[in-house]
């Protein structure tokens, strides 16, 4: 009988046990999760801030009861305190009496295989007061329990980075009448994600609707004061608010793994094209793992719930033998802010700067669909490509329009190995609804290969 131990359980673990599970029915699945909840799905937490949930409990795709159900062995609060991946045997206790478990007796369980599906932590900077009750972190169920909480009554928040989860945090206070003010050490909102043409559109619709934007500021310091508030000192200013939540990015919460299997200096743990690390019979996924980002051909850190997905599935096909080849990632991603539809697939060029890389880069706005029609608007359009191979890299869009879907053509034409050349002969569909007689990517595809 095999033995598998799956440490951590959101979205890798989540599909990793169910497909273990599916895969060999007969195995035995331990599963350890710190928290009492599993599958929560928090790129919703903005959404529930700004009531635009149905139910919260339908945030959670399964739950302790589901996967017992299907045949793994729970154990829910339980805290995993360390793991001998080649002598095969870890050691764990109960969180269940509400503490950090200090005082509950340690168990130890022998295991054939070893899942590490750990995820990540939010990245909290060694800011002065950044202990302060008032400064909330925005990634589990606890921490959407107490934001909701806190923005029932909250007038004022200040949001602390300016990726995807700040911006929409910011967006969702401002449009339920929390005065409200983000903060980010780059100059731009969404400046890890987009390009100035797009970010330059977004920083507008945050000042159309009362968000103070304090970007290019590093903060320095939380100061509690005594009417109930905290003060967020940068370089260049102080902003008090009610709350303040700090969404500054993730790291792979690997600590147990250190120095016993391969990892990126980030601790992500390196694993091969079917999830395996480099220890016999360890195999890791989701933000605790690499992932092969095709438009760079290397191993990466791209923590999200789609490759997470994607990852604890192949764990259930590949941890008997390798079967089935993980086919890598595009990072693609998309994001609702006011009445913009952002989305993008692969390297921006700055983006492709920061990992030593040289491309081009194609940009074309125009309106999405045909001037008869009696509304239309612009969709932003850029292609990000290899001046030397002519392979599509990346793509942006943005717009007043349902682009998001384009995001997903960019990610297979990467996938695909396409040249912008390919990439502007696709079959695309016309119909007046919906585009032009050039679809605004082979548009954007064929003025790329005009250029070149």
């Amino acid at each position: 009988m095999t033995t598998v131990a799956v440490i951590g359980c959101t979205h890798a673990g989540t599909f990793a046990a169910t497909s273990i599970l599916a895969e060999h029915p007969d195995w035995t699945v331990h599963v350890f999760e710190r928290n009492g909840t599993l599958s929560f799905l928090s790129c919703g937490i903005a959404l529930w801030v700004g009531d635009h949930v149905s139910d919260p409990k339908k945030m959670f795709y399964s739950s302790p009861e589901a996967l017992a159900q299907a045949g793994a062995t729970m154990h829910m609060r339980t805290d995993v305190t360390s793991v001998d991946p080649v002598g095969k045997t870890l050691t764990y206790r109960s969180l269940e009496d509400g503490s950090d478990g200090a005082d509950a007796p340690e168990e130890t369980l022998a295991f054939d295989k070893l899942v590490v599906t750990t995820g990540s932590r939010p990245v909290i900077p060694p800011i002065p007061g950044i202990d302060s009750p008032h400064v909330l972190l925005c990634k589990n169920w606890d921490h959407a329990i107490a934001i909701k909480e806190k923005a029932k009554l909250a007038k004022s928040a200040v949001v602390i980075g300016s990726g995807y989860i700040g911006a929409e945090i910011a967006e969702q206070f401002s449009l339920t009448g929390v005065k409200t003010t983000l903060v980010d050490g780059l100059n731009r909102p969404l400046a890890n994600n987009f390009d100035k043409s797009i970010t330059d559109q977004v920083a507008a619709a945050f000042e159309e609707h009362g968000v103070t934007l304090a970007l290019g500021q590093k903060v320095v310091e939380f100061r509690d004061n005594p009417d109930n508030t905290v003060t967020v000192v940068t370089e260049k200013g102080e902003y008090t608010a009610e709350m303040a939540i700090l969404a500054v990015g993730f790291l792979p919460n690997t600590d147990l793994l250190k120095g016993k299997v391969d990892m990126l200096p980030n601790g992500a743990i390196i694993v091969d094209d079917y999830m395996q690390a480099s220890v016999p019979d360890v195999y890791a996924a989701g933000d605790s793992a690499t992932v092969f980002y095709n438009p760079t051909g290397k191993h990466d850190y791209i923590p999200l719930a789609t490759n997470a997905v994607r990852q604890g599935l192949l764990v259930g096909r590949n941890i008997e033998k390798p079967t089935v080849k993980y086919m890598g990632t595009q990072a693609t991603s998309a994001v609702q802010l006011y009445d913009l539809s952002l989305a993008a697939s692969g390297l921006t060029k700055a983006g492709a700067e920061r990992r030593g890389l040289t491309v081009h880069e194609t940009e074309l706005t125009e309106d999405y669909r045909p001037d008869f029609m009696l509304t239309t608007t612009p969709v932003t359009s850029i292609l990000t490509w290899d001046p030397e191979t002519r392979k599509v890299k990346g793509g942006q869009f943005c717009s007043k329009a349902d682009i998001s879907g384009a995001a997903n053509v960019i990610s297979m034409a990467i996938q695909a190995g396409f040249t912008i050349d390919q990439l502007a002969n696709v079959d695309f569909l016309f119909q007046p609804n919906f585009d032009k007689p050039v679809y605004y990517v082979g548009a954007v595809a064929m003025k790329a290969a005009a250029e070149a």
